[in-house]
């Protein structure tokens, strides 16, 4: 049996949306005549869909959020843009994920199983990966790019074309303007690196053998004397059977419009201080 769409009388949905089975909508929404609402997405009331916008199957949207709005980018020109979000995504109160830019990118794109507590925002041209946590306030700028299974505590924020590698953590009301690589855990204003998510990597089931391989290749990667090249290519030549290793590698050797974040100066051993 198909299951019905539920639309309250006080929402305003623009002819050609298009509600996927079991939507439902509810008082005070308005969705746009570009948007796609997969099968299952709920707008609990006064929620506002702009523009060419997708949401995925599942997910919940909470009041006053807003998405698909035009981007905050003084080189978008009006042209057409998107958002997408992926599946089952817990999207609370006062969020808002902007579309791209029509110069640039021209999409933002937020994947699966996403939850973005209140007044986190996503800007323009941003990619952001799937099992996401973005908590209170916490922000991004316009092409950041974020990786799986990232936390992101309240009121942090990343800078412009920033990169936050998969199962990173972000502190509390830390400022990243410098790359963080995959599992680091950045702390501070302006943000430092404070060694690995250690905690999340045993949450993840990750074996002991592969979180004492990649403690090693960070402290390598980090040490003071040599370029972050030259102790990559050290780190490769160290570890040429570890997948875990090799990815942080890659991230470091694709470096593209920002520094990295780093230690602070003779820490990189010292601060990643778990040793069980």
């Amino acid at each position: 049996m198909a299951r019905e769409t539920f639309i309250h009388p006080s929402a305003i949905i623009e002819p050609g949306a298009e509600l996927g089975a079991g939507v439902k909508i509810g008082p005070f929404c308005h969705v746009s005549s570009a948007a796609k609402l997969h099968d299952d997405v709920e707008l609990i009331g006064h929620v506002t869909i702009m523009g060419d916008t997708t949401l995925g199957k599942g997910c919940q949207v909470f009041p006053q959020a807003v998405l698909g709005a035009p981007p905050q980018n003084f080189k978008h020109k009006g042209g057409h843009s998107t958002l997408e979000v992926g599946e089952s995504c817990v999207i609370r109160e006062g969020v808002t994920f902007h579309a791209g830019t029509d110069t640039s990118r021209g999409k933002t794109t937020v994947g699966s199983h996403g939850l973005f507590m209140a007044y986190s925002h996503v800007a323009h041209d941003s990619a952001v990966g799937n099992h996401v946590t973005m908590a209170n306030y916490a922000g991004l700028g316009g092409h950041a790019e974020i990786g799986d299974h990232v936390i992101m505590s309240g009121y942090s924020a990343v800078h412009q074309f920033v990169r936050v590698g998969h199962h990173a953590f972000l502190g509390g009301f830390a400022a990243v303007v410098g790359d963080v690589i995959p599992y680091g855990m950045a702390v501070g204003d302006r943000a430092c690196l404070r060694g690995l998510n250690i905690v999340g990597l045993k949450r993840s089931g990750m074996a002991r053998d592969d979180i004492m391989a990649l403690r090693k290749a960070y402290r390598m990667i980090f040490a003071e004397g040599s370029s972050l090249e030259d102790n990559a290519a050290a780190v490769e030549k160290a570890f040429p059977s570890s997948a875990l290793v090799a990815d942080l590698v890659e991230f470091v050797r694709g470096r593209d419009r920002r520094h990295f974040t780093l230690p602070l100066r003779g820490k990189a051993a010292a601060q990643d201080d778990d040793e069980d």
